[in-house]
């Protein structure tokens, strides 16, 4: 993550179920509240996934909940959003979906430079046993940073 850009939210639940091949910064089509109520914190990318039709990228199942100090005209929570990307990188995101069995989902929503930027990943699913494997790296690493700590705190290699 780079100085100028400040996080949001992750989608951590995509990161544990599938293994992402590739990572793409989009920008995404917002109504007013939509960008207040996002700025606050209250997006959930859990479910969500991108569809291409008619050459166009959209965004699906990601909730933005309404804005606090919004009126009537407040935004639909569930609504399908547009993504916005150049035509040559959505014909190049369509055709390796299609050829691979891959598919498009969101990992990170932060700002960048005062917009709202979107991280999608070109993943392809992980297998129960993959999980656990990485489970496990993620225990043993953590126990090697722990080991290291401690010969650093005490000075001596155990």
């Amino acid at each position: 993550m780079k100085s100028e850009e400040k996080n949001i939210t992750t989608n951590r639940k995509a990161l544990h179920d599938f293994h992402v091949v590739e990572r793409i910064e989009a920008g995404i089509s917002l109504k007013g509240t939509e960008v207040k109520s996002i700025k606050e914190g209250n997006i959930v990318l859990k479910d969500g996934f991108c569809n291409i039709r008619d050459g166009e990228l959209f965004l699906k199942n990601v909730h933005i909940s309404h804005y606090s100090f919004g009126n009537r005209l407040n935004h639909e929570p569930m609504r399908e959003r547009k993504l916005l990307l150049h035509k040559h990188e959505i014909s190049k995101l369509d055709s390796k979906i299609k050829e691979k069995g891959l598919t498009l989902i969101p990992i990170r929503v932060y700002v960048k430079k005062g917009k709202i930027k979107l991280e999608l990943g070109l993943v392809r699913g992980k297998r129960l046993y993959n999980k656990r494997e990485d489970i496990k790296m993620r225990d043993e690493m953590r126990d090697l940073k722990r080991d290291f700590k401690l010969s650093d705190l005490t000075g001596k290699m155990k």
